[in-house]
């Protein structure tokens, strides 16, 4: 006969609120825990001995009736009195044997019987009673018939069940421990191995839910410290554990979506501090935690890491935003468009035989923040608005005159009473015309304005600035490259130009016109692909930037480059009347602050 495996119980399990019964309900749903109490419960070996029976001689017979009812009463072995200490006492009597071994097989059977129910609820209730009963039964068919198959098969399920007890228990432990076993070993593998020995077993599969809710649990607790991979890996174990429930997929959506709101919550608070002083290094901070808790690929990831970008560079703006600022008394300031930030090689090509030495030497810029400048040239609309809120004076006003275009002789000479209400020829100029007659100090008076009824920075531009504009984006003597403009690009010097009086112009761009002699209404030609209009031509433009004779020790960063009380400023970009070469993205000229003429006005910049 194999050996029996014999074990000593800590007591009674208390699992998912049963004690002693299966749970109605799936133990993930609770918190992972289990009790073990109670004082040590020890198993009973596998040995009995018969009790002393006395059967005085002549009382055979009153005996085997006593035992008869013994056996009926389910009273087989306690006491001498009990069925089978009668039978074993019979059989020692001549004349009882036969009836003696017929009640002891009888016997036999019933405590088989018995023993197996004990078992069914040892290991259905988890009842440790039930064990210590089928060991007693155990113990006494052992005693009568080792060898029976029957008992033989009844002692083999005793010991399955205190095996199956044993890796209960340990599991358990093992799970109150926190050794869930997800690595391998633990309250896990114990729980399998026990679910393996008797398939569908209550405790074993209840211990698995357990540990899978454990496991849940602990990725939570993950969560609750913003560790999302833990989290993540901690489901990862749970789901391995009963693949057909929906527990864990469950926990995982709940996890997905407390990751969304807090990644949502970050990227909040990330937007909200962008305005406010040390905001930029609040968002950064932000970012840092959405990248550390985010899925990669998460799109909040790159949509804070663009607003942190497009503030530091532009601030509440985005670049190609055409916008408007309210000036008081609710009129609106000119038009202007964001220009990216970025760099761009400053001054003319080397082999360009037309520049001057004043557009050398080539030098990078790069612009660390965006600007706004004027979609179109300040027109004569605008600067009305001014002269009339303010009551000034412009440069050509005080003195009387300004210089015209004379058709007769097609020369530009000087003419009385002509000023910014004017337009190239004197005569009166519409409000969509550009405003000409306008000095260098009359177009930083408007831009003063502008910044005093809107609250926001106004100036005129850098020649930096305007070059990258006029650039936008190439690396040619002009925006398309070499040779003849393309159709709409500008009111330029076309050789197909003609004058009112049918003159030509002597040096003009071959095979092209535009239907204009004298300047053209603000942005009657195709902006340029940043959006600004007329930076090749119509009118010549004042810049912030004193005159210096060339760029050596220029500023690099594209702002103005100011000397207090200069006399000349730089004029940037090609007008109505300049030759190809006076259009080229390197030229530059100076003229005096006071200087008042038909082919000169400004457009305005808008600090973000």
């Amino acid at each position: 006969m194999r050996s029996l495996f014999v074990v000593s119980l800590l007591g009674v399990l208390v699992l998912a609120g049963c004690k002693g019964e299966p749970a109605d309900s799936d133990p993930a749903a609770g918190d992972g825990t289990v009790t073990i109490s109670g004082d040590d419960a020890v198993v009973p070996e596998l040995n009995w001995t018969p009790p002393a029976t006395v059967i005085e001689a002549g009382a055979e017979a009153d005996a085997l009736e006593q035992a008869r009812l013994a056996l009926a009463a389910d009273d087989l072995y306690a006491t001498p009195a009990s069925a089978i200490p009668l039978y074993l006492a019979l059989a020692q009597r001549p004349g009882s044997e036969r009836a003696a071994r017929t009640g002891l097989r009888r016997a036999q059977a019933r405590l088989l019987g018995l023993g197996a129910q004990a078992l069914r609820e040892a290991d259905d209730l988890d009842s440790i009673a039930g064990l210590r009963a089928a060991h007693d039964f155990a113990a006494v068919a052992r005693y009568l018939a080792a060898g029976d198959d029957a008992v033989v098969r009844y002692l083999e399920r005793v010991d399955e069940s205190d095996r199956l007890w044993e890796l209960n228990r340990a599991a358990e432990r093992a799970l109150q421990a926190g050794e869930l076993g997800e690595a391998g070993g633990g309250a896990l593998a114990l729980f399998r191995e026990a679910a393996e020995l008797r398939p569908g077993h209550p405790r074993a599969l209840q211990g698995m839910a357990a540990v899978e809710s454990a496991m849940i649990r602990r990725a939570e607790v993950a969560a609750d410290g913003a560790d999302y991979r833990e989290a993540t890996r901690w489901l990862a174990h749970a789901a391995k554990i009963r693949p057909g429930f929906h527990t864990v997929s469950d926990a995982g959506q709940r996890l997905q979506l407390r990751r969304a709101a807090h990644i949502r919550r970050l990227r909040d608070e990330g937007v909200e501090a962008l305005p406010a002083m040390n905001g930029v290094a609040v968002a950064r901070e932000r970012l840092a935690q959405i990248i550390g808790i985010a899925e990669p690929g998460d799109p909040v990831v790159n949509d804070l890491r663009e607003r942190i970008d497009r503030h530091v560079h532009y601030g509440d703006f985005r670049p190609g935003q055409v916008f408007t600022d309210a000036l008081e008394g609710g009129a609106r300031g000119p038009q202007v468009v964001v220009l990216p930030h970025g760099g761009f090689m400053m001054g003319a090509l080397p082999g360009d035989e037309d520049a001057e030495d004043n557009e050398s030497p080539r030098h990078g810029v790069r612009f660390e923040r965006g600007f706004a400048m004027g979609v179109r040239e300040v027109s004569v609309g605008e600067f009305r608005r001014f002269v009339d809120a303010t009551g000034y004076q412009p440069r050509a006003v005080r003195r009387g005159f300004s210089m015209a275009y004379d058709e007769r002789t097609g020369n530009f000479l000087r003419r009385s009473n002509v000023d910014w209400r004017s337009d190239y020829v004197g005569r009166p100029a519409g409000d969509t015309m550009p405003v000409l007659h306008v000095s260098a100090k009359d177009a930083q008076a408007y831009v003063d304005w502008l910044s005093a009824q809107s609250g926001r920075r106004y100036r005129l531009p850098s020649e930096a600035e305007f070059e990258y504009a006029y650039r936008n984006g190439t690396a040619e003597r002009y925006p398309w490259g070499e040779g003849t403009p393309p159709e709409g690009a500008g009111n330029m010097t076309g050789a197909l130009d003609r004058s009112p009086s049918g003159r030509r112009w002597g040096n003009a761009f071959p095979e092209y016109g535009d239907g204009y002699w004298g300047p053209a209404p603000v942005g009657s030609f195709t902006p340029n692909t940043w959006g600004v209009h007329d930076l090749a031509g119509n009118v010549s433009e004042w810049m912030a930037d004193c005159w210096h004779e060339n760029y050596r020790r220029a500023p690099k960063d594209g702002s103005a480059w100011v000397n207090p009380g200069c006399r000349n400023q730089v004029i940037r970009g090609g007008s109505w009347a300049s030759s190809p070469a006076q259009t080229r993205t390197s030229w530059r000229a100076l003229a005096q602050v006071d200087t008042t003429n038909a082919r000169l006005g400004f457009r305005v910049v808008r600090e973000l």
